[in-house]
């Protein structure tokens, strides 16, 4: 088929600083909007200009774009004023943004309830907005909000609504499925409708995803004829989240064949975009999300592996470099020796697979992952695993006891405090140590203690921190004396991230296995990259 051209809208900054626990700096936002241009956003919408002293600030500072066009958003004019004297708009137009979209009602339950005037004001307000934003050179856009629910209760009020706007001169009408209730199905027939009055290259769409439908939905409007999607990375937005770009913009152009703004190379930085979002928030990442998730091209059981080795094709709809992804052979007790061949080279060790240490990896695996080890999801113990097993990692350090002390008091301003105290005994580089450290909690407490032992001989740990720290209780029948799994993730200065995994019935022992991998996979990293640069 011809490639038809779908523009790209990202609401980021605006509906994904609406999502609980996301707060947006002036310097996130820069960030943020940088990146979407870099790959080829057609659009960024920046916020509501006078809305907040962040959104105010960030408007007064644009980021320099050179392929997005930069949006303002804002409401249409108010009901008793003109379009020339609303100070709404002032702000917006103050903002000097080459975009503006602006909202308004096409639901008349809202016209009557809401707003309680008269429905042809509403409809004035509408196309007296758009008409002076275009007077003023700006792209107009009019984000109809609720039109599906609009539509469905008078289709046509709510048409009225949108006719109003393409015919003052809106670029774009965006048909808002604001409360996300509207199915695949329904949105596909009313943007059909629609697009009998107003062309497709004209409309837009805009869900969110509180059925789970909201990438379903944006792909049904395209289906159908709008020309222009909006959407936010990872999905972030009010409530359950708005359409997805993570997974709207590679389906769009690899399963669909329509060009947009982003191009193959601007493609593959698709992964590299989601996990910095995420970085930024300080969220663990998605690993199971569409496309760009850690997981996306993991396979876990022998027989898909095998399969795999042959042809790609079999389990991966895309080839994984194509959105800037790798393909994860997984190891687990449901693994064959396909999958321990396979990430063993992965990780660079070649092995024939009919070694006899093939076979004794796969049964300590299986063994191991029985005792509670999840090594899926811990890659970096899984390597150490196998490469302790074929004697390439030396014993960095031997820890002959730890200690974790905690206290609960009273302080001298009667406040109740925590501490954690751990002592730690350890033999390296020949010398026996003795550490103690303090922490806000036992495993900070032994962290700390264990690095205060090991920098002077390992400096690089320094730059180690601990990203995430989970613990599941594996037998909760047990109660109190359940046997805990720990998974820890660490960082270094490189930004580069790897998990760790420790079992036992005592969560601090559980703790310090984990991170005793940690450490050691650091050291070893560093070892072998001290190697290759002396080769």
């Amino acid at each position: 088929m011809a490639q038809e051209r779908v523009y790209l809208f990202d609401t980021t900054l605006r509906d994904g600083a609406q999502t609980q626990g996301v707060d947006f700096s002036v310097a996130d936002k820069l960030a943020i909007a940088r990146s979407l241009d870099r790959i080829g956003i057609d659009y960024v919408e920046g916020g509501w200009p006078g809305a907040n002293p962040t959104d105010d600030d960030f408007f007064a500072n644009p980021p320099d774009l050179s392929h997005a066009r930069f949006t303002a958003f804002g409401m249409t004019r108010r009901p008793g004023r003109s379009a020339s004297n609303d100070p709404g708009l002032a702000t917006l137009i103050n903002a000097r943004t080459p975009a503006v979209c602006i909202v308004g009602k096409s639901w008349d339950f809202h016209v009557d309830v809401a707003l309680e005037i008269p429905r042809d004001e509403n409809v004035a307000m509408i196309a007296e907005s758009i008409a002076h934003l275009s007077a003023l050179g700006r792209e107009p856009m009019f984000d109809a909000e609720h039109f599906f629910d609009g539509y469905k209760a008078n289709p046509a009020y709510a048409m009225e609504c949108a006719l109003a706007a393409y015919q003052a001169g809106a670029r774009w009408v965006v048909l808002c499925d604001t409360n996300g209730g509207t199915l695949p199905h329904e949105v596909e027939r009313i943007v059909g409708e629609v697009t009998k009055h107003i062309p497709g290259d004209h409309l837009g769409i805009h869900c969110h995803n509180d059925t789970e439908n909201a990438v379903a939905n944006s792909l049904a409007a395209v289906r159908a004829g709008v020309r222009q999607i909006q959407g936010t990375i990872n999905g972030l937005g009010e409530r359950c989240g708005n359409a997805n770009m993570m997974s709207l913009l590679p389906t769009l152009m690899l399963k669909m064949g329509y060009q947009t703004g982003v191009d193959d190379a601007g493609l593959t930085h698709l992964v590299q975009l989601s996990r910095s979002l995420d970085e930024r928030l300080n969220r663990a990442p998605n690993r199971h999300a569409a496309y760009v998730g850690e997981s996306a091209f993991a396979h876990k059981g022998g027989l898909h592996v095998s399969a795999i080795e042959k042809d790609p094709r079999t389990y991966e709809h895309i080839p994984p470099e194509l959105v800037g992804n790798t393909r994860h052979i997984l190891v687990s007790d449901q693994a064959g020796r396909s999958n321990i061949v396979n990430r063993c080279r992965e990780i660079g060790i070649e092995i024939s697979p009919d070694s006899p240490r093939i076979g004794a990896l796969v049964d300590l695996v299986k063994t191991r992952e029985y005792e509670g080890y999840a090594y899926d999801g811990a890659e970096a113990s899984f390597e150490l695993l196998a490469r302790r097993l074929t004697g390439e990692v030396p014993e960095y350090f031997n820890v002959r006891a730890f200690r974790v002390i905690d206290e609960r008091r009273w302080n001298a301003k009667n406040e109740i405090v925590t501490l954690s105290e751990a002592t730690v005994r350890i033999e390296a580089a020949g010398e026996l140590l003795l550490t103690v450290a303090e922490g806000n909690g036992p495993v900070n407490a032994l962290d700390g203690a264990l690095r205060k032992a090991l920098m002077p001989i390992y400096p690089e740990l320094a730059e180690i921190k601990l990203v995430d720290y989970k613990v599941r209780i594996l037998t909760p029948s047990e109660g109190t004396k359940a046997v805990t799994r720990v998974m820890i993730e660490s960082q270094d200065a490189s930004g580069t991230r790897w998990s760790t995994v420790g079992v036992s019935a005592n969560v601090i022992d559980a703790s310090f296995l984990a991170l005793h991998d940690a450490i050691s996979f650091k050291l070893f990293r560093q070892q072998q990259l001290t190697l290759a640069q002396s080769n």
